[in-house]
């Protein structure tokens, strides 16, 4: 690969691990305006739960159709 490539790759990686930032800060100024009282502990153990239980991570975050790992050798 060439140094162009993998700086754009880097720049894209970047960015997901910038929005992902972003979207907990929002998720969880979400969870204290609608809990109070919760202390941060709480808070953080919500936005865990969320994650595993957001739309399309129950058969993890992957395209396609799911198989059982690892694959059965016939």
């Amino acid at each position: 690969m060439d140094s162009g490539r993998h700086q754009r790759i880097a720049e894209r990686f970047q960015l997901a691990l910038a929005l992902d930032d972003f979207s907990e800060r929002m998720l969880r100024q979400k969870l204290r305006r609608k809990h109070p009282e919760a202390p941060a502990a709480e808070i953080d153990a919500m936005i865990g739960a969320w994650r595993l239980r957001r739309p399309g991570a129950e058969q993890g975050d992957g395209e396609g159709t799911p198989i059982a790992w690892p694959p059965r050798r016939g």
